[in-house]
Parts: C-alpha cells; structure tokens; sequence
C-alpha cells in the first residue's frame, strides 16, 4: 500500500511498533530513510507512536538520539515530552545528532505544514466554519453514516425468510448491547478503549434500540427493551443485540477466535425452547466463532460496530407500515467466516482455505436459503488456554473479569478508572511498556480486586505441577493485612498472607509471582470450580500495580510464597 499512497500525495508515515529482522521500527535506518525516502520517494515527514522510540535498543522514553538519526523527524511523546526535548537539544549540541539531521527534519515538518496551507489558512478561529457547533452531527452527515450502516451489514442466516420483520408486532429487543451507544462505537471513542461511556455521552446517536422503537412505534406495533430478556407478555419475535466489549489495539488481542461469553446463548437458547422466533444481531470488530449462537436464532445479523447510527439496523430488518422491504442486504463479507475458533489465519487463497462462509458472502432478503445445524464441538486445547490466561497487559482475558469489592457488594471494572462501592478501592489504567498496559490498585480501607468468571476445573492442575503466576510491582505498602486466594468464590477460596513477604518488595520495581496452584488445595477452595482464581485484598494503605496473571508450568523457584 505504500507505493500508491506516496504517489498521490500521502505527507505522514507513522513508524510502527513492529520490528523488521529484530530491529524496532522507529530505529530502522533502513526502513525510515533508504526503503522510505531514498527507494519510494516519500517527501512528507515521519512521525513516531505513542513512545514508540522507547523500545528502540539503548533508547527510553525520555532519550532517544537513535530514532532521530534513523529517520525519525517527529517523536511522539505524550508524558515524556519535557525531558525528552532537553535531551535531544544536548544532543544535537554534543554531536550525537548531527545538525544537518535535525535541519533536515524541521524542514520535512515545515514542508508538510507549507503544503496544508497552515501558514496562509489564518487562525482557525477566522475560519468561514469556526464556532458552528451545529454542523457536528448535522441530519445530512446523519443520513450518510446512517446509509453507510445499512450497507455494511451482513446477513448470515435468515432461516424461513424470517426478515424482514413486520414493525406491527410485539417485539422484544434483549441483550448488553442494545441500548448502549458506547458498544456499538467500539474503541477510539471518547476514551481510548471506548470503555466507561453512557448513551448520554453521545449527543444526538441513536442506540440500536431506539432505531427499533422509533421504527416499531410509527407503525402501531409494540417495542420493549429488556437487557436481561425477561417479559411479562411473550412477544411476537425477539431482537438479542450482543457481542464484544469495545477494545482499542493490543488489548483487543485473543489466542483464538471463539466468542466465550456465555450469557447471550443462554437467552438465545430460552427463547428458542419457548418457540419465540429470534433475531440475533452480532456487535464485533471481526469475525468469530459463533455456531452455537448461529444454531440458538432463526436470522443472524453481523452488524460489526455500527457507530452512532444505530436506527440503519432497524431499516434493514423491518418492512415499512404497509409491509414493503424497504433496504435489502447487500453487505458482503469483506473476511472469511471462521469454522474453527482457531482460523486465526484463514485467508482466501490459502492452500487448506476451508470457512464456514467465505470471503464474499452475504445473504439478501430474497435468498431462500436455510442454514442447517453447524457443529459446536471445538479443539479442547482451546478450554486450556481460556482456562489459563486472565489478566493480559492490564486487561482481563474475555470470558474473565476483573472486579473490585468492598462492604457495598462488587463493581465490575468497565472504565480505564474506577472506583469500589464505598470508595476503598481503586483502580486506574497505566502506562509501563506501552499505552495503558497495566492496572494500578490503591487501598483506602479494607477490600479487594480480583478476576471473577465461569467455573474452571483447575484440579488437574494442582497436581500436574503448575502455578499460577503474576507479575507485579509494589508502590506503597503500609498496609496491615494482605492476604492472596483463589477458590470457588469469595466465601470458599484458600487465603495466603502475604502482609511481609509483600513488604520486602515495596518500592523495588518489577517482580513475577509463581506459587503452586497445589498450595490453594483443601476442602473448602474446590479447585474443580475454580471460578476466582485470582483475588488480593488488603486493607488501607497498598499501592500496587499488575500486568499479567496467568496459570504456567511450575518451576524450581514456585512454591506457597511470593
């Protein structure tokens, strides 16, 4: 893509995070300035990632003469800038960055900016358009983004020609994500990973709900939301609106491609037994493993992250009053459907290239083609990695969650900061090796943080000589009572107090934990329903930040303390 972008007129490439044959990026002389500027042409300037030049060998986030000298013209620095720029300065001073290199890259900057028009454009306070408010979210850029939904649709299954449906029933619209803006966004919203919004965050959107009930309501019929699908009148069809939680870059990263949540099948399932026709609408940002769910609906939608517009979902799967289609579906897969959750390389053109639907497909509404029963049954090496990961670079591994408690009862953490019931902990996203890669836990009184999910059996494991390992790093420890369990839930889990042996680490950076899951094992833990398998608590007076929680094979160096 490079080569056609630089020809016509692409003025900024940002180095990546990746490295080329072991080298980062953002101090590859050979990427940034022979292949880039000398090979393709490129005249624009070259900017970095979010400390990004960090990573370079010999280089941190405050020094880095290195990525200047490769080709870097522009650091991206967002709390390191200050120390940074003096460092540079002394640099070009001493030699270590040649004055010619540094001319070079103000002049590819002030290019760039000559280009735009920056110097002749006037404050952008003087602009013809400055201070009109009322052109964001204007209804004519509405109807686009609106348009732009109904078309990027894609009908998987729509058995007995179930849609379009008829806007004059009783329609029960169900599920997490149906009315709620901020999942159907996704990541890069208001916050980085587009957690911790409400629908009154985005100012003049539509939840996919509110599309269905506006549709519904001006044609006479009936639309009830309920989250948790219950009813007090059984309804003509029901919508279930769900997927994944919105995510931003590598912490949006999976081992495989099954979707776990267990929740949604359970009322898809319900409905199914109670002869309800059901319409499931799938939020994600790719494809998935849902055959289970496939199999529990009589239509399936693949509505990606429609964004604000949540009504062109309701265009497409009703008629209009007098019972005319009003959109067909002519979304088309723009990735092959996976058949296995580990099709994490499926591409059309490989040699084994076997989806369950291929690049391309769609359905539309006139297509009379039922979808029979698909196979549930999956690779059981998939339950040991879901089984053994709960905590990857901050952010707990789906279908774990992390959850703070104190004396008012759980908060489950669905923001990058939050708080406990009654304010005795908190927890704060931060960053280390890169953006928001690990979570920060303060006591202000007695409670705790911990990874809460469905039932594991992780009795094998205590006898199969593997441990559960964390890496953390103590900032404050004044606290009286630490204690360390995993077991069957917070009222059945073996404690370790590890008060001490959390002290003699305060203030001496990073350290990695790994103490036997054996050590967790009695009566009253059950480690074959394991469904807390990692819970600290404290009382006031701890600091302390973690990255990763895992179950590994055991070491000489585990044992029942840190």
């Amino acid at each position: 893509g490079y080569p056609p972008a630089i020809e016509h007129g692409a003025q900024v490439v940002m180095a990546s995070f990746n490295s080329w044959h072991g080298r980062k990026m953002h101090g590859s002389r050979q990427m940034l300035n022979d292949i880039l500027v000398d090979r393709l042409g490129f005249d624009g300037f070259v900017v970095g990632d979010w400390n990004g030049h960090g990573q370079v060998v010999g280089c941190s986030n405050v020094s880095c003469p290195q990525a200047m000298n490769a080709g870097l013209d522009m650091f991206m620095a967002p709390d390191s800038w200050e120390q940074l720029y003096h460092n540079t300065l002394k640099q070009v001073k001493s030699g270590e960055i040649s004055l010619a290199r540094l001319d070079e890259a103000v002049s590819r900057i002030l290019r760039v900016k000559f280009r735009a028009g920056l110097f002749t454009a006037g404050l952008p306070s003087k602009r013809p358009y400055a201070g009109k408010y009322e052109l964001l979210g204007a209804a004519e850029h509405r109807a686009v983004a609106r348009d732009a939904v109904r078309k990027s649709l894609v009908l998987l299954k729509n058995n007995d020609n179930i849609l379009p449906l008829s806007p004059k029933s009783k329609v029960l619209v169900a599920g997490a994500g149906a009315d709620n803006i901020g999942q159907q966004s996704g990541g890069w919203t208001l916050t980085w990973q587009g957690t911790g919004n409400k629908n009154s965050d985005f100012p003049n959107a539509d939840s996919i709900y509110a599309g269905i009930e506006d549709a519904v309501q001006r044609a006479g019929g009936v639309a009830t939301l309920s989250e948790n699908g219950s009813f007090d009148e059984k309804p003509d069809v029901a919508i279930v609106v769900f997927g994944e939680q919105p995510y931003a870059e590598f912490q949006g990263d999976v081992t495989d491609l099954d979707y776990k949540p267990t929740g949604d099948l359970a009322l898809l399932k319900s409905y199914k037994a109670q002869g309800i026709p059901t319409v499931a609408v799938f939020l994600s940002g790719r494809a998935m493993w849902v055959n289970p769910e496939l199999n529990a609906s009589d239509a399936f939608v693949a509505a990606w992250l429609p964004g604000t517009e949540g009504a062109g979902i309701a265009d497409l799967l009703f008629t209009d009053a007098q019972g005319n289609t009003q959109y067909d579906f002519t979304g088309r897969l723009s990735f092959s459907w996976p058949k296995d959750p580990l099709d994490v390389e499926l591409n059309i053109g490989n040699a084994e290239y076997d989806p369950l639907f291929a690049y391309g497909y769609g359905l539309s509404i006139n297509d009379s083609q039922n979808l029979e029963q698909l196979n549930e049954e999956i690779d059981p090496s998939l339950s040991t990695v879901n089984d053994s990961h709960f905590l990857f670079a901050g952010d707990p591994v789906q279908p774990w969650r992390l959850v703070l408690n104190d004396a008012g009862g759980n908060t489950q953490v669905s923001s990058n900061h939050q708080i406990s019931s009654q304010s005795k902990v908190e927890i704060q996203a931060k960053d280390f090796k890169a953006q928001e890669d690990i979570v920060q836990v303060n006591w202000t009184g007695q409670g705790n943080v911990s990874i809460q999910g469905n039932p594991v059996d992780l009795s094998k494991k205590a006898s199969g000589g593997m441990a559960i390992e964390f890496a953390y790093n103590v900032l404050v420890h004044t606290a009286t009572e630490v204690n360390l369990s995993l077991g069957c839930g917070l009222e059945c889990a073996k404690e370790f107090d590890i008060t001490e042996a959390l002290k003699s680490k305060a203030m001496s950076e990073w350290h990695t934990a790994k103490i036997d899951i054996s050590c967790f094992k009695d009566d009253e833990s059950r480690l074959d329903e394991v469904n807390v398998p990692f819970l600290l608590s404290s009382d006031a007076g701890l600091s302390i930040q973690l990255s990763a929680i895992n179950i590994v094979e055991g070491t000489p160096g585990s044992s029942c303390t840190l």
